[in-house]
């Protein structure tokens, strides 16, 4: 069993960065075999995948609206995936999830396991 858990969010004001955190809780399965996914969802829109990276970090994807301002990488020493959100924007509110899957990146249905979630608002 893979839990995971979502730090980072919060307040911010446009133009502005976050770095999101998705970390395997203490006792579970080492997020080291995963590919890793950064989903969110606004209020009354459906979910959108942000960005994806592969389990050793070699292959990277992301959605239109935050290429060039969004950056996802991973430290499999420290069991964690980040993601860096510069250039904040006010269609980028939502609530962000992280979810993995054995291996390699897939479509947003694909993930097995799933954060709680952390909510990002950008507004000034």
């Amino acid at each position: 069993q893979l839990q995971l858990v979502e730090s980072g969010g919060g307040l911010v004001q446009p133009g502005g960065s976050l770095r999101l955190s998705c970390a395997a809780s203490r006792f579970t399965l080492s997020l080291n075999y995963y590919a890793v996914g950064w989903i969110r969802q606004a209020p009354g829109k459906e979910r959108e995948g942000v960005s994806c990276i592969s389990s050793r970090g070699g292959s990277t994807n992301y959605a239109d609206s935050v290429k060039g301002r969004f950056t996802i990488s991973r430290d499999n020493a420290k069991n964690t995936v980040y993601l860096q959100m510069n250039g904040l924007k006010p269609e980028d509110t939502a609530i962000y999830y992280c979810a993995a899957r054995p291996g390699y990146c897939s479509g947003t249905a694909d993930y097995d396991y799933w954060g709680q979630g952390t909510q990002v608002t950008v507004s000034s």
